[in-house]
């Protein structure tokens, strides 16, 4: 079974590609190479006062043991670091448990040099602890400061340079992996940012496709079915009329959901209207539509195109109604028909179309029309609510 977990230790500083993912392929082939060995293998300079330890307090085969420990710690600290920077936790602390292990014996043969490989530990300890490694980084000083002067064989004194390096190096890799770690924060902020985006943009996009395409194959479905009607009454000119339209519109629509996908396309409530005039006629359904929408603030014409092309298309394709009316003013518009109402209303269109309204700080309502059929209205402030309301007394299929 693999020993690395799918906790990453906090303190992980490299392996993060540009856009803020972390790359683990990409980190163990760069420490497969010379840079695991070179980056950390430049402070095992240090060991040489242990190995000087180990040629003044053994001799013979204890000297040649002494050695032997020594050559062990010094790789054992070279593949913790790796192990700790790619989140290896069982093969890192059976390492960090060696080098306390190999610390502890190499006391027999150097004594008190041994305990300069307390500092080594001290690096160990807080890369992977951070701020819980402080009562061991204080157990390592007080231990390589006090036991040289306690084991009485020994003949040295307390080792005031052991009790100021090992806390001193512990703060500065403390401060080190501090760094790595608001870095790490920033590229995980980055990388959410990234999905964020990445993930409104697919939901934008499916919205738009949604909305261009209900209703222009509700059109193209209504119009065939006419010219098909027409046909077989043997009234072929209306009929060429009637496919000749259908083919604009499916160019028109082309058009539409390439400009959509390219996120360049422009929907206003006067070319809505047009096109609502002429899909309500195709349909059967007598329209009252207003003659001029110039009264309409000319910011909310592109969110207003698009209620009027969600409400006739559901109103075409749900509704069944003989009758619909179109009405528009400075901050609303209402389109009433006369259909038979009262369905569901959580279909994919109402539930763009409310996107849509509530980023633009407005209300969508849904009712029963006085009589029967439907009411879909949307109202926008003159100025822009903090978030949309919605508001639904009765829903509607899209």
């Amino acid at each position: 079974m693999s020993d690395r977990s799918d906790w990453p230790p906090p303190e992980r500083p490299w392996g993060w590609d540009r856009s803020g993912a972390y790359d683990v392929e990409d980190q163990r082939r760069k420490w497969r190479g010379w840079r695991r060995l070179v980056f950390p293998g430049i402070w095992l300079v240090y060991l040489g006062q242990t190995a000087a330890g180990v040629g003044k307090h053994s001799s013979g085969w204890a000297a040649a043991v002494g050695y032997v420990i020594l050559l062990a710690f010094a790789l054992c600290y070279l593949n913790a670091l790796p192990a700790l920077w790619m989140g290896r936790r069982r093969r890192f602390w059976t390492l960090y448990s060696a080098l306390i292990v190999l610390c502890a014996v190499e006391t027999l043969f150097a004594h008190e040099d041994a305990f300069v490989m307390c500092v080594f530990i001290a690096v160990q300890t807080v890369g992977i602890l951070g701020t819980r490694a402080w009562p061991t980084i204080v157990a390592l000083t007080l231990a390589a400061t006090l036991t040289p002067r306690l084991v009485t064989s020994w003949h040295a004194d307390v080792q005031p340079t052991n009790g100021l390096t090992i806390p001193l190096t512990a703060l500065a890799m403390w401060g080190f992996f501090g760094v790595i770690r608001t870095n790490q924060a920033l590229a995980d902020a980055r990388s959410e940012v990234a999905r964020l985006a990445a993930e409104n943009e697919r939901t934008r996009i499916a919205r738009d496709l949604h909305d261009l395409l209900g209703h222009s194959l509700t059109t193209i479905t209504v119009k065939a079915g006419l010219a098909r009607r027409l046909s077989e009454r043997n009234e072929n000119e209306r009929a060429a009329v009637e496919i000749a339209e259908v083919e604009e519109l499916s160019r028109r629509s082309l058009a539409d959901v390439r400009a959509a996908v390219a996120g360049h396309r422009e929907v206003t409530l006067a070319g809505e209207i047009a096109t609502a005039r002429e899909v309500l006629r195709a349909a059967g359904v007598v329209a009252e539509l207003p003659g001029s929408v110039d009264i309409v603030d000319a910011s909310r014409s592109e969110l207003f195109g698009w209620v009027t092309r969600e409400g006739v298309t559901n109103v075409v394709r749900h509704a069944r109604a003989t009758h619909c009316t179109i009405r528009v003013d400075r901050n609303w518009i209402e389109i009433v028909d006369d259909g038979r109402g009262g369905v569901a209303g959580s279909g994919n269109g109402l539930t763009g179309l409310r996107e849509r309204v509530e980023a633009a700080g407005g209300t969508v309502r849904l009712a029963t029309a006085p009589f029967k059929g439907w009411r879909l209205r949307v109202e926008v402030p003159h100025t822009p609510a903090v978030e949309g309301r919605v508001d639904d007394t009765s829903t509607m299929s899209a």
